[in-house]
């Protein structure tokens, strides 16, 4: 059988997508990430934002039309979320999260039956407590990701993720370790560790700081580590020290802000205030100070007016934050503040453009520092007539292509930034 994967939204998706790939290999099925003609299409929805869900309706529509042959399977944070999807006619998995190590049994019965009968296997998610083991060995890029958890437990008033997700459940140590072994004697230099809420991570006592500390002592082919994303107030001491000590863990951290205004804050239900995101910035500068840190920043969340936006817009611009994922508002049904006065949407999408400009000129600065400097990089793939990596503190920098270089370590000098693309030398191929 062939069947052709359209994953959407984070890196746990992406993880989750690639484990079924594994087991369908395994059997003995082709896979393809194309839309082309297959006998299946897996639909790997999200529902982080309407967007998200509006692209996941999308998708699955367009499979079904161009396919009406084919088996369709609908699966994930959208197919969890949303009860119309069980609606859509040609649908014929829907499978939610939790349980998506059953998907392939789920097809192979399917596609031996005379007549294709819907199946719907939607569990409940809150009452999910034991973490589904899915395992991945392959890759598709020279960064591989390792899911160590799963759920959240903020539940943020803007947020669906709680209730599409369930609980925090976390991946056994020994098995994040070894996966890890197995991936870099794969020749894999560079690894992230992802999860839906990664700072949340416990095994028998074992917190990410000390999963981390394990890691970086019995894994040695590990060139990189990078965290996808953590929250600011779990970013503890103890992580901040092998952050000094270890130059593994990569120059780079996502700690997501979602706004500068105390008052926005406290109405999304965040765990921390803007003295407390300040207080810990400048203490993770004093372990890294040339640390790159990205963040995630919501625009138009209700309550906000021009001074609490201000207040946000200035607060980046003043921790000078080398990149901004911009996110207007989006209400999301079922969520507390989706009761909420809303704002304007015109008001919203000025605010994302006055917020993406600053991003770019944050990113342009940051760049510019490194003019002439000497980094470690990760050659990637090829990208035109280059070939491009990233560095520890997540440069993406271009350099003259040479196929035989993809995948290899390399020293590289900064030549210099131009429309914010990032050019560089090719000085030294590490070897081991």
């Amino acid at each position: 059988m062939k069947v052709s994967f359209i994953t959407l939204g984070c890196k746990v998706n992406i993880y989750e997508s690639n484990a079924i790939k594994e087991e369908l290999t395994k059997r003995g099925h082709v896979v393809t990430n194309e839309l082309e003609e297959s006998d299946c299409y897996i639909i790997n929805t999200c529902s982080v934002t309407n967007m998200a869900d509006a692209k996941s309706r999308k998708m699955i529509r367009k499979c079904i039309k161009e396919n009406p042959n084919a088996i369709i399977c609908a699966i994930g944070c959208y197919a969890q979320t949303n009860p119309e999807v069980k609606e859509i006619d040609g649908i014929d998995i829907i499978l939610g999260n939790g349980n998506k190590g059953k998907l392939v049994d789920m097809i192979e019965e399917i596609a031996k039956s005379p007549k294709k009968e819907k199946k719907i296997d939607i569990i409940d998610i809150l009452e999910m407590h034991e973490y589904e083991p899915l395992g991945v060995t392959t890759y598709d890029h020279t960064r591989a990701f390792v899911k160590i958890e799963d759920g959240c437990e903020n539940f943020c008033t803007y947020c669906i993720i709680p209730y599409a997700r369930g609980p925090v459940r976390c991946k056994k140590q020994d098995d994040v370790i070894n996966e890890l072994i197995n991936i870099t004697n794969k020749g894999y230099k560079e690894v992230v560790l992802a999860g839906i809420h990664t700072g949340r991570y416990n095994d028998n006592g074992t917190n990410l700081s000390g999963l981390v500390k394990r890691i970086i002592t019995e894994v040695p082919k590990l060139k990189r580590l990078r965290l996808s994303s953590i929250e600011i107030n779990e970013i503890d001491d103890d992580f901040i020290s092998l952050m000094k000590q270890h130059d593994i863990l990569a120059n780079h951290l996502h700690l997501p802000l979602q706004s500068g205004s105390d008052l926005v804050l406290s109405k999304m239900e965040r765990k921390y205030d803007v003295k407390f995101y300040v207080d810990k910035i400048n203490k993770i500068r004093e372990a890294r100070p040339d640390i790159a840190i990205s963040t995630d920043i919501i625009v138009g969340f209700p309550y906000e007016t021009e001074k609490e936006f201000m207040e946000t817009y200035n607060l980046a611009k003043d921790l000078k934050l080398t990149k901004l994922h911009v996110f207007p508002y989006s209400v999301r049904r079922g969520t507390k503040a989706a009761g909420f006065p809303q704002v304007d949407e015109k008001i919203k999408k000025d605010r994302a453009a006055r917020l993406i400009a600053l991003s770019k000129e944050l990113e342009d600065s940051y760049a510019n520092n490194y003019i002439g400097q000497e980094l470690d990089m990760i050659i990637e793939q090829k990208n035109g007539n280059y070939m491009v990596g990233h560095t520890s503190n997540f440069l993406q920098v271009l350099l003259p292509y040479d196929a035989k270089l993809i995948k290899k370590e390399a020293k590289i000098k900064v030549i210099k930034v131009e429309n914010s693309l990032i050019y560089g030398q090719l000085l030294e191929i590490y070897e081991n």
